[in-house]
Order: structure tokens, then C-alpha cells, then sequence
């Protein structure tokens, strides 16, 4: 079933109200080599780099 214009515009709208943007600036090239080692995780490039960044975040807390 193809995705419609309506459909495309109603999560655009979700997206916009649920969601905060990060724009990440990487050298040229490096962005598929980020991708295509979050898929040998069996992750998407999103949730790798969210699992990361929350990784760190909380690295060390356990032991507090």
C-alpha cells in the first residue's frame, strides 16, 4: 500500500511534537561507515547513536 501524501504530513506533524532534532557533522564518507557498522549491531544508524550518547551519559552511575 503506498504511503500518501496525508499520511507523510500527519507524521511530519508527530514527528515535529514528539521529537527534538541533533544534526551531527562528520568527515565525508564516515557517515556509511557509522551505518553500516550500527546494522552489523542489527541497530539503525538512529538508534545507535542514541544508545551511544545514553551509554555515556550514564557510564559510572551504577557505581554511585
Amino acid at each position: 500500500m503506498a504511503y500518501s501524501d496525508a499520511q507523510k504530513e500527519a507524521t511530519a506533524r508527530y514527528n515535529k511534537k514528539a521529537y527534538d532534532r541533533i544534526d551531527v557533522i562528520v568527515p565525508k564518507g564516515k557517515r556509511q561507515i557509522i551505518k553500516d557498522f550500527a546494522a552489523s549491531q542489527g541497530k539503525s544508524l538512529n538508534r545507535f547513536i542514541n544508545d551511544a550518547i545514553d551509554y555515556q551519559m550514564n557510564k559510572g552511575k551504577e557505581t554511585e
